[in-house]
């Protein structure tokens, strides 16, 4: 078994830097679209992306007006900037075609759904956002993805053992 690397996870395509994921977002929502977006941002806020200085965890996309924002993203200073940083929890805009926010807004506002993001990566040198549109998870949903998810780790590893005989 020379080469094989063990752990699962999928690696990113060919071009695409990773800089945080929202892990406890498919967790927490019922992801059923996924929407990927420019981020509008300073010169200061992408050396600190590229540093991975930022926080998903309470973030959460919004539409006002015509335009779509990213609010509660933190994206910590950079120490080199010195004064002339940016603010840590501004909203940020984001970059989508008018149709596809006309689309959004109407399964926002009538639909009770929400966009969160999942990931945020560099693609070609560009800041991306992958947004999710999804709806919050009770308390029993979660309990029942917990229950499948270790039925399925279960089963899979008595195949593994199975294998090995």
């Amino acid at each position: 078994m020379t080469g094989a690397k063990r752990g699962g996870g999928k690696r990113p395509p060919e071009g695409v830097k990773v800089v945080a994921t929202h892990r406890r977002a498919r967790f927490e929502y019922e992801i059923e679209d996924r929407i990927e977006a420019g981020l509008v941002l300073t010169g200061s806020e992408v050396k600190s992306l590229r540093d991975a200085n930022v926080n998903l965890a309470d973030a959460y996309a919004q539409v006002k007006g015509d335009e779509l924002f990213l609010v509660n993203c933190r994206i910590g200073e950079y120490a080199q900037a010195a004064h002339f940083g940016h603010a840590p929890l501004r909203e940020r805009k984001l970059l989508l075609n008018r149709t596809e926010i006309e689309k959004l807004r109407g399964k926002i506002e009538q639909r009770g759904y929400t966009l969160v993001p999942l990931q945020l990566y560099f693609k070609d040198g560009w800041a991306k956002v992958e947004l999710g549109l999804g709806r919050g998870r009770t308390h029993e949903d979660r309990r029942d993805a917990i229950a499948e998810r270790e039925s399925k780790r279960e089963m899979d590893r008595a195949m593994a053992r199975g294998r090995r005989r």
